[in-house]
């Protein structure tokens, strides 16, 4: 009992980047596509993470309004976060919605411009 409360507390603990590299541990290694639940646990880090330093220095990218290309935005979505067709046109109906998180301000530029030329409304936070 005392090993999965330990388990669960280094799960929950996780970083962006951790969760990152553990869904693509769990495809490649065992065949399971976690992007949802990544997702999810990766939004609750960052939530707890709120009290930054004064300067920036990751952001995360979010999908504000898919725009009139929904289809490309979702075909884009799926691209950039490795997700299933499924898990990205998820992303694009719930928005405003988390697309990647952690990540640094050159890339998270890189990410909005790309995200605004298929259409879509993009926020960086």
């Amino acid at each position: 009992m005392a090993d999965l409360k330990d388990f669960a507390e280094k799960l929950v603990n996780l970083t962006v980047k951790e969760v990152n590299e553990l869904a693509t541990i769990l495809k490649d290694e065992y065949g399971i596509e976690p992007a949802a639940a990544a997702v999810a646990v990766a939004a609750g880090g960052a939530a707890a993470g709120g009290d930054a330093a004064e300067e920036q220095s990751e952001f995360t990218v979010m999908l504000k309004a898919a725009g009139a290309s929904k289809l490309a935005v979702v075909k884009l979505v799926k691209e950039l976060t490795g997700a299933g067709l499924k898990e990205a046109k998820e992303m694009v109906d719930n928005a405003p919605s988390p697309i990647k998180e952690g990540v640094s301000k050159d890339e998270a530029e890189a990410l909005k411009a790309q995200l605004e030329e298929a259409g879509a409304e993009v926020e960086l936070k």
